[in-house]
């Protein structure tokens, strides 16, 4: 199930502002993600990338090698917005069922 959000995931992550892909990967085992393999994330990146949600753009780094920051496009800025409807829509439906509010059909 964890696979199914991740996108939406890091769609809303990266539209609070550009980011990295291991800082990402922090912010997303901070979030509660779990310890996500880096093999995971930037795999989906990439795909994100030809999908033309996010843009890839190289900056300098004063630790080591340049790194590749990644902001939204125009379409990642329209498919965070659907996730995140789509997220709470799904989380209502959880919530209602897991209360147990609605009643089942079987019971009379």
């Amino acid at each position: 199930m964890l696979k199914g959000i991740l996108e939406g995931a890091i769609l809303i992550i990266i539209g609070q502002g550009e980011t990295y892909g291991y800082a990402l990967h922090e912010a997303l085992n901070r979030l509660g993600f779990g310890d996500i393999p880096e093999g995971t994330i930037y795999p989906l990146l990439l795909k994100m990338q030809r999908n033309n949600q996010i843009v890839g753009v190289r900056h300098p780094s004063t630790t080591g090698p340049d790194r590749k920051y990644y902001h939204l496009s125009a379409t990642g800025e329209q498919d965070a917005i659907a996730f995140s409807r789509q997220w709470q829509q799904l989380a209502a439906a959880m919530d209602q069922l897991t209360e147990g509010s609605e009643p089942r059909e079987d019971e009379d």
